[in-house]
Order: C-alpha cells, then sequence, then structure tokens
C-alpha cells in the first residue's frame, strides 16, 4: 500500500497530462510497473489523501506561496476527485500520483502545483497516521463495549459459583463474576496500550518533505492542526521514515488478540464440559454431523492471535535495519498494521457478543465447584488461621486428600492432623468451621480480600471497572470531537476558497 517514494518538494513543472506526473516517460513502463503500484491498495487512504491535500494546500496559500486562485482551482478539483471515488483515478503508482495526476488533467499545469514544498515520503506518514489513528479509536470503542458487556453478565452472576483451574485441574471455587471480571481488567489494558499508541499515532510529519525538510516558508504547525494532529514528529529525517507508531500499534492489538484467545480458549473448554452455552448466532453445527454445536466463532476469534502476532512479525522483520531515511520497503509496512487491527476490532466484537448471549449452566457450575477437592487451600487456610504454621498446614490437607482422594470429609481431614500435629482436627476448628471451609459456596464467601471473588467484594469490583469504562468513554469522546473539530475547521477554510 502507498507507493512511497522519493518526490521533488516541488512540482510546478509537473504539467504533462498524460500518464504518472511522477514517473514520467523514463520510468513509465516495464515489467515492473505493477509490481510497484499500490493503487489498488491505497483505496483506504483515499480519504486520508484528500485532506491531506486541502490541508497543504490552504497552508501554502496562507503562507503566500500558493496564488489564491490556484489553491481555489486545486481544492475545487479534489472535491471533484472526492465525489468521483477512488475508482475513477487513472492508474498510476499510488493514490498518491493518481490524486495528484487527477488534479492536473482538470486543471492543467497550475495543479502540479499542489505538490509544492513537500513530497511524497512526508504526504504517505501523514496519511497513514490519519487514517490509523481512526481504526485506532475504533478498536478502542470495541474494547470499551466489550468490558461492558463482561460487567453486565458479570454483575448477573456475583453468586454463581463455578471451578477456578490452574493447568487445567480443578484449583479452587471461584464465581463466574469473578471470572469475567478478571477479563474486562485485562481488557482495561488493552484499551490504555490503545490509547497510548493513539496518542503517537497522531503527530504530523507533514513538512518533512522527502526527509531534508524544505526551503519554503511553511507553517507546519498549521498543516497539523488543520488534520487534527497534536503536535509535530519535529526531525524531518525521524518524521519521514519513523513507523514505529505502526509497531506500536500492531503490538497493541496483538496484545488485545491475546487476551481474547484466552477468553475464546475458555469458552470452547466450558462449552465442551457443559459448563456454558453459546447462542446459536455464535455457534454452528456440522456438515456431516446433525447432533454437533461447534463454538466455532471461538475458534476463529482464538485464529486471530496468529493473524495479529504475524502480522507484528511481519512489520518487524521489514524494518529491522532498515537504513535512514526512506526506503521502498516501507511500502510494505504498514499494510501488517491495518489487516491486524482489523481483524482483531472485529474479533473484540465477536467476543464480546459470545459472552453476552452465552447460558452460564448455574447448576452443572455449581456441581463442578468442589470437584478434585478444590476447597482444600480453604481448609488449609482455617488451620493457618488458629495458628498452625501454613506449611504444617498444607501438609495436613495434602495427606487427607491423599488418602481420600477428591471426597475430603471432617473424618479424613481429623485423622491427618492427629498424624501429622499430635492432636485432632477439634483442637484446631469446630466442626462447623471446617464445614463452611469444605463448602464452595462459604468458601467464596471468605475470600473477600481486595479482588477476591466473595460476592460483596465482587461488587466493588464492578463498581470500579464500571468508572474506568466511563472515563475511558470521556477519553474517547474527547478524542473524537478534536477530530471532528479539525475536520470542521479544514472544511471551513477550503469553502472561503472554492
Amino acid at each position: 500500500m502507498s507507493g512511497e517514494g522519493d518526490g521533488g518538494t516541488d512540482g510546478s513543472d509537473a504539467g504533462d497530462e498524460a500518464g504518472d506526473v511522477v514517473r514520467r516517460d523514463r520510468f513509465s513502463g516495464g515489467p515492473a510497473r505493477g509490481f510497484l503500484s499500490s493503487l489498488a491498495a491505497d483505496e483506504r487512504i483515499f480519504a486520508a489523501d484528500l485532506a491531506v491535500d486541502r490541508a497543504h494546500v490552504v497552508m501554502l496559500d496562507e503562507q503566500g506561496i500558493l496564488e489564491p486562485a490556484d489553491a481555489a482551482a486545486i481544492l475545487d478539483a479534489l472535491d471533484d476527485i472526492e465525489d468521483a471515488g477512488h475508482g475513477a483515478l487513472s492508474d498510476g503508482e499510488d493514490v498518491h500520483a493518481a490524486i495528484e495526476t487527477a488534479v492536473i488533467e482538470r486543471i492543467g499545469e497550475r495543479g502540479g502545483r499542489m505538490h509544492t514544498a513537500r513530497s511524497r515520503n512526508d504526504e504517505v506518514a501523514a496519511c497513514i497516521r490519519y487514517r490509523l489513528r481512526e481504526d485506532a479509536l475504533d478498536a478502542i470503542e470495541a474494547t470499551l463495549e466489550a468490558r461492558r458487556m463482561l460487567v453486565d453478565v458479570a454483575a448477573d452472576h456475583t453468586e454463581t459459583v463455578m471451578p477456578g483451574f490452574t493447568h487445567l485441574q480443578p484449583a479452587q471455587p471461584t464465581t463466574v463474576a469473578h471470572y469475567l471480571c478478571s477479563y474486562a481488567s485485562a481488557l482495561a489494558r488493552d484499551t490504555e496500550r490503545l490509547f497510548d499508541a493513539y496518542d503517537r499515532i497522531n503527530r504530523s510529519p507533514l513538512g518533512a518533505a522527502a526527509f531534508a525538510g524544505t526551503p519554503f516558508d511553511i507553517d507546519r504547525e498549521r498543516t497539523a492542526a488543520l488534520l487534527g494532529f497534536e503536535g509535530l514528529v519535529e526531525n524531518s529525517m525521524d518524521a519521514a521514515s519513523a513507523r514505529d507508531f505502526l509497531v506500536e500499534t500492531t503490538a497493541a492489538v496483538a496484545a488485545l488478540s491475546t487476551t481474547l484467545s484466552g477468553l475464546a480458549e475458555d469458552l470452547v473448554v466450558y462449552s465442551k464440559a457443559g459448563y456454558v452455552e453459546l447462542d446459536d448466532a455464535y455457534a454452528s453445527t456440522s456438515s456431516i454431523m446433525p447432533q454437533k454445536k461447534n463454538p466455532d466463532t471461538m475458534e476463529l476469534v482464538r485464529g486471530t492471535a496468529g493473524d495479529a502476532a504475524a502480522g507484528l512479525g511481519g512489520l518487524l522483520s521489514i524494518l529491522k535495519g532498515l537504513p535512514r531515511a526512506y526506503n521502498r520497503d516501507l511500502q510494505r509496512a504498514h499494510t501488517h498494521a491495518f489487516e491486524a487491527i482489523d481483524a482483531v476490532t472485529e474479533a473484540t466484537s465477536v467476543a464480546a457478543g459470545a459472552v453476552a448471549t452465552a447460558e452460564w449452566r448455574t447448576d452443572a457450575l455449581a456441581a463442578a465447584a468442589g470437584e478434585g477437592f478444590s476447597t482444600a487451600t480453604g481448609v488449609a487456610d482455617l488451620l493457618a488461621a488458629s495458628g498452625v504454621p501454613f506449611r504444617t498446614a498444607h501438609e495436613v490437607v495434602a495427606s487427607a486428600a491423599e488418602r481420600a482422594g477428591e471426597t475430603v470429609t471432617y473424618a479424613d481431614l481429623d485423622s491427618a492432623a492427629e498424624a501429622v500435629l499430635g492432636d485432632g482436627l477439634a483442637a484446631y476448628a469446630d466442626r462447623d468451621a471446617v464445614a463452611d471451609a469444605l463448602d464452595p459456596v462459604e468458601s467464596v464467601r471468605s475470600r473477600d480480600s481486595v479482588g477476591g471473588p466473595a460476592p460483596e467484594t465482587i461488587e466493588g469490583s464492578l463498581s470500579t471497572l464500571r468508572g474506568g469504562i466511563e472515563a475511558d468513554r470521556g477519553t474517547l469522546s474527547t478524542r473524537r470531537d478534536a477530530l471532528a473539530d479539525a475536520r470542521d475547521s479544514l472544511e471551513t477554510e477550503v469553502a472561503r476558497r472554492v
């Protein structure tokens, strides 16, 4: 995408109305022409390129670099090109050259003045940032909606006990709410990473030209403001060549996809165990086995993490060892970021929808919550609270489990205490307290430390999570409003001239 290449900073001599205004006759043919072209893939940044062109022309007019009549004619031609759409562009090396060619075709030689004081190197870098920041905000929106759905479902299941696992083995009882809140918390960090990436995407490289700046009296801050960028990538060599914002964004969505993959894997496993049933909208059947209900969407969400990781690896492989400043390898870099963010944003919405519409089978979950003597730690904690060193208490309970297997009774624990401690269990805990420690529901209720699964503790966690979602929605709204204001400002400046 985006056939970036060294371009002059003044296109005022570009009056040839036939063919690509950049390559001309000397570089216009040969077997490599199609290989060089990115025009079809550049449809994604068509609107971004028009915005960048308009902001650049407005600034050139304000600085007296362009005659007002030429600026008006160019801006009018850009409106016409936008109305015609990307598909109407002539064949060319990339969307940037094709738009410039289209301007010249409409207004003649003076259309070439649009390219004064810039290169395609800074132009395409600005276009990529302009479009990617919108995609990043869409990804953030998807994470916020996913977090909301998780919290809403969790609120309905604060007392729904379920088995918790480590190494896929029954470990300790917890609740569906506690489980879902764990993913809501992880997604909150994914949101933070995307916001961080957005802030570094949203800096303007425009005005860097090929990489060494320009002798024209341009106003880089003005074009940045017209395009809604928050500041500049100041060093012109860095501005033209930097693609670390692509790495950061792709890494953020790869991390998000990893969170989603874990959630998807859980839902696949829980579906098999009969703990949860996905809605039909998020499942499918077999082409030959009519009884099957397969969690296909979750398997695809899980697979998306591989796509995102591959995109990040591909991007880093392209960027590794590139010399300063501009190299044509960069033409292939941002495709990885765009493909990854598209796939993961969609997967986020699908995973959230699956959770929101799933049926949690409370009876099956409750029955499984105590399997594998999952309350063993609670009994050890009870003994430790009575003064027994925890490692010794651990030995008592382990001994009982070794003798009795998964179903451990008071009598089993009493015998183990006698063997290890020299006294029966009654010397350390009364029978009712032991019964509570063995009960998955009571075990959960006892775990009321910050972030724990006890229902009253989870209510506090839900409140915190909702507050985080609200705060992030406010930040997202501020970012979107700033971009909308910049678009309005640019439209006003263009309207004044045409």
